[in-house]
């Protein structure tokens, strides 16, 4: 970890967690299997880590994006944030889950250029957005589509800078620390 605790708050454990921390803590082991650490420390806010579980499902469900579209985008995101716990989660979730070759993965891990020109449009717009705070130029939308996406991708890109925002803002005052599971793809290396 490359930064301190900036939060007094800890991560809520089943035992004390109360009746709706309990609820959402639930929820989130039934969609991933286990509770990760990023999760029990967004309880101490049960709405919190219930709209990222909420976010996060729709834009997997309906944003649009196949599973390796979808890596870039949140890779993308969670690189421009610095977040290393997301950056390694979700490293893991490209190259076991997602299909996301090792080549790109190691691209958008270290900020490079990415070889797929469709991706690499996604990945570049994502970074616009972010960059721009939402502002992009009518010639960064023109080539995102120009790229093969649809306008409305737009919207599903914003929907998980929504979803990582969350995410990586909680894990930078938290310095969530990286689950087992994800410490093959630790972040930066």
């Amino acid at each position: 970890m490359s930064r301190e605790k900036l939060t007094r708050l800890g991560a809520v454990s089943r035992s004390a967690a109360d009746v709706e921390a309990t609820e959402v803590l639930d929820k989130a082991e039934a969609q991933v299997g286990f509770v990760p650490n990023m999760y029990a420390n967004m309880a101490n806010l049960p709405g919190l880590l219930d709209t990222y579980l909420h976010g996060y499902d729709l834009f997997r469900d309906k944003g649009g994006f196949t599973p390796p579209e979808q890596e870039t985008v949140f890779l993308a995101i969670s690189h421009e944030n610095h977040c290393e716990y997301c950056m390694s989660a979700h490293s893991m979730l490209a190259a076991k889950k997602s299909g996301l070759d090792e080549a790109t993965l190691g691209a958008l891990r270290n900020g490079e250029l990415i070889a797929d020109p469709k991706l690499a449009a996604l990945d570049h717009f994502t970074r616009v957005m972010l960059r721009t705070r939402g502002n992009p130029e009518r010639e960064d939308i023109d080539a995102f589509v120009d790229a093969g996406y649809e306008e409305w991708h737009v919207l599903s890109v914003i929907l998980a800078i929504a979803v990582k925002t969350l995410s990586n803002y909680s894990n930078h005052l938290f310095n969530t620390e990286v689950d087992d599971v994800f410490a093959e793809y630790e972040w930066p290396e």
